[in-house]
């Protein structure tokens, strides 16, 4: 029988490699590989062993080319948005639980969101799930018109034709955000705007809709920032360069919180102590012992869910247009960044 060095260093190893090694014919092996019937209990427990012993494993994407269907869903998600790692982690146990295989294409600072969904194009996905995206909604029917597309994380007014929606109610979210620090007893309270990032105006919405609910329209006021830490750290250096500053933030994500709480910290302004900073997504930055951040919950599992279910109904014929839109609720998660102000 050959040994584990019959397969030349650094090549993977072959499905003739592995019938070698066990001393059975191609064909008996593909079929143990399979987990078909017929071969006996000796000759499969032969089998895999010797895949064992010389790290076989099955190519599914040559499984996939070879059949007529790839039950491949494609995902484009940003780098640089911790709260899309998390989506993506979600995504691969809900498709895995439909049957489904993921694969992957990363939008980046150095690679467009337009080149990744190329990429998954491109590569025999039956179905796609976008994160986030900023293409307009023009393109996103172009991409639906080849094959089923959902949305997640970002509203379209109006729909774009035969693209599904996933998303939180994030104008609810920032409302849930204010009542808190509201029954905290927060007054200043600043919103940090996303500008034209995907769900950016429904948050600066319900921001604006709870702080008139609670009497506070003349107290309503926008900082320019966005999606990342920089963004944050921006935005609070703006704060900080004022001689009265809020007793309360809310930051459009969880990352661009993170630049406001370092740039406190730098700055040796105490949170909650001083200011209360509350962030948007529930990422798992935002779970970090050191950092501990209030937070609106996006229900990540709970998206990614609704998400693939959406794909899978379309592909297997089970869609219907008047679901074309889910929306799901968010949840306020309090954790140590927010308190009573020390003023009023």
């Amino acid at each position: 029988m050959p040994s584990r060095s019959a397969v030349p260093d650094g090549k993977r190893p072959t499905l003739s490699d592995l019938a070698a090694r066990a001393g059975v014919s191609v064909p008996l092996a593909s079929m143990v590989m399979r987990g078909a019937k017929g071969p006996s209990a000796a000759s499969r427990e032969r089998v895999l062993r010797a895949a064992q012993e010389i790290g076989y494993r099955p190519d599914s994407r040559a499984r996939l080319l070879r059949s007529s269907r790839s039950h491949l869903v494609g995902v484009q998600f940003d780098l640089r948005q911790p709260f899309h790692a998390d989506m993506v982690e979600a995504l691969y146990a809900a498709a895995g639980a439909a049957g489904y295989q993921i694969a992957l294409s990363a939008a980046a600072a150095s690679r467009s969101e337009q080149e990744a969904v190329e990429t998954l194009l491109a590569d025999r996905c039956e179905a796609l799930i976008l994160l986030s995206p900023h293409a307009p909604a023009a393109r996103l029917a172009e991409i639906a018109a080849q094959l089923p597309v959902v949305s997640v994380a970002r509203r379209l007014r109006p729909l774009a034709e035969g693209v599904d929606v996933v998303r939180a109610a994030d104008d609810e979210g920032a409302r849930q955000a204010v009542d808190h620090l509201v029954a905290l007893g927060h007054r200043d309270i600043v919103h940090i705007d996303g500008g034209r990032a995907p769900g950016a105006a429904d948050r600066r919405r319900g921001y604006k809709s709870a702080m008139k609910q609670h009497g506070l329209t003349d107290r309503i006021r926008l900082v320019p920032g966005g999606l990342t830490e920089d963004h944050g750290a921006a935005a609070a250096r703006t704060l900080l360069a004022e001689a009265a500053r809020p007793t309360a933030v809310l930051a459009f994500n969880d990352h661009c919180a993170m630049g406001v709480l370092d740039t406190f910290l730098r700055a040796g302004i105490p949170v909650p102590d001083e200011i209360s900073v509350v962030g948007f997504d529930d990422s798992h930055l935002a779970r970090l012992a050191h950092v501990q951040l209030t937070t609106v919950g996006q229900e990540a599992r709970q998206l990614a869910r609704r998400a693939v279910s959406r794909a899978v109904a379309r592909l297997e014929g089970g869609a219907t247009d008047d679901e074309r839109e889910v929306v799901v609720t968010p949840h306020l998660v309090i954790r140590s960044t927010t308190r009573a102000p020390c003023r009023s």
